[in-house]
């Protein structure tokens, strides 16, 4: 049986809050570098849309952590999958995340970049739930604030399914 998926943010809503936020990042890295850090797999396709936003220079590196294990809750134990392939001393440091609920594997997250000597580490993330927070985490830049629902499309996923959708949208059971 296929799952009944309903639109929470249309393509044009999700492209258009995209776009300022790239200005924004724009703005505030003037005459700078921004060195984005995507947490895989789900902010895959969220950073490659900002960077393409972004017009002050980018550089790229990936990285992929789990606080999840089996389940659908978070264990609260923080797994690094794939590390950096570059050193981050000095560099103007932008996460790229595509949701952050309670905000534990962020938090550990930033904590471990700060240790690696960067000039600054900033947080931005597609779509926050900040409701389900458990541990303070300062983002700094939020596409939307949305309720406490799973939401796939735009990297997010059910199952491996639905990271495709050019929209955000809620599986309905």
């Amino acid at each position: 049986m296929e799952d009944k998926v309903r639109v929470l943010l249309t393509e044009e809503e999700v492209d258009k809050r995209i776009e300022e936020i790239g200005a924004q990042i724009s703005r505030d890295y003037a005459g700078k570098s921004v060195h984005l850090i995507c947490v895989l797999k789900g902010g895959v396709f969220f950073t490659c849309e900002l960077a393409k936003r972004i017009t002050v220079p980018v550089s790229l590196d990936f990285m992929s952590v789990s606080s999840y294990g089996a389940g659908t809750k978070s264990s609260g134990v923080v797994k690094i999958v794939k590390d950096l392939d570059e050193p981050l001393d000095g560099k103007d440091v932008l996460i790229v995340e595509d949701i952050i609920d309670s905000g534990r594997t962020l938090s550990y997250l930033i904590e471990l970049l700060h240790k690696r000597n960067p000039n600054s580490v900033r947080l931005c993330t597609l779509l926050d739930k900040p409701e389900r927070r458990v541990t303070d985490v300062k983002v700094d830049y939020v596409g939307f604030n949305i309720p406490d629902e799973f939401v796939v499309g735009y990297g997010l996923d059910y199952d491996q399914k639905y990271r495709n959708l050019p929209y955000i949208g809620v599986v309905e059971v």
